[in-house]
């Protein structure tokens, strides 16, 4: 069994793979503060509830926008796993996404994994939309290679800064509302939100169509991925765990080299 960990600035994605495919899964609140000792005892807490035993996983693989926490994790995995992490972003593993971008250090872990991941499952070319902590878009080329995107403030900030910066706005779930035309002040907002980022998100894929000579299929992951997909006129495909899916990929093609 293979332990796959995304580490986000809201979340973490947790998942176990057996036989190649994904058994489990589990979101948490990513902590920056937590301890080597209090991370064990979350995910042996989530493995106890499945049956799961630490001892039977054979390798660890992580990816992470979040660098103060790696070192929690990494003396994790190597005192309750007893395996040395495979860590994205390490130079000696290869994600194997070609890159036709300037400065690929600029570039989150999650979204190098999805690029892998969806590059593998999907082919080329691509929209991957990754509706996490913020809301990001990635161009891969008909040749494969990660051109660059968009970025832009997820959901949930977006509501956090109306509720924050006008006084008579309060805090709202973020849901499909059953009009466009609000008829109180939480179904205006939910409104608003809700379709305002349909309508962002399919006017940036269309720009970003322009940029192939083919039309490049749209993959939707994220937390929120479920919930706009089905009323995006542009995703084509929602894959809510393309990045654990895009983990698990990378170590395998990685699994036989020295680390």
């Amino acid at each position: 069994m293979i332990f796959v960990l995304d580490v986000g600035n809201t979340n973490t994605v947790l998942g176990v793979f057996h036989e190649d495919q994904l058994k489990f899964q589990w979101r948490i609140k990513t902590d920056r503060y937590k301890t080597e000792d209090e991370f064990a005892v979350v995910i042996k807490a989530l493995f106890d509830h499945e049956g799961l035993i630490l001892s039977n996983i054979e390798g660890v693989i992580i990816s992470s926008v979040v660098p103060p926490i790696m070192d929690a994790l990494d003396r994790m995995c190597r005192r309750y796993f007893g395996k040395r992490p495979m860590i994205i972003g390490d130079a000696k593993v290869d994600t194997l996404v070609q890159m036709k971008y300037p400065n690929p250090a600029e570039i989150g872990a999650d979204r190098v994994v999805n690029a892998a991941g969806a590059i593998e499952y999907y082919g080329a070319p691509l929209i991957i939309i990754d509706f996490g902590t913020a809301t990001t878009y990635c161009y891969i080329n008909e040749n494969k290679e990660y051109v660059g995107g968009a970025i832009a403030p997820g959901i949930n900030i977006s509501l956090e800064a109306l509720y924050a910066n006008a006084a008579k706005l309060p805090k709202i779930e973020i849901k499909r509302p059953e009009s466009i035309v609000g008829s109180s002040t939480v179904e205006a907002m939910q409104s608003g939100v809700y379709f305002g980022y349909i309508g962002q998100v399919d006017e940036v894929v269309r720009r970003l169509q322009q940029q192939s000579s083919a039309t490049a299929k749209v993959v939707a992951t994220g937390g929120l991925a479920s919930l706009i997909g089905p009323e995006s006129a542009t995703i084509d495909y929602v894959d809510p765990y393309l990045t654990l899916r895009g983990l698990h990929f990378i170590y395998k093609k990685n699994e036989n080299k020295p680390f």
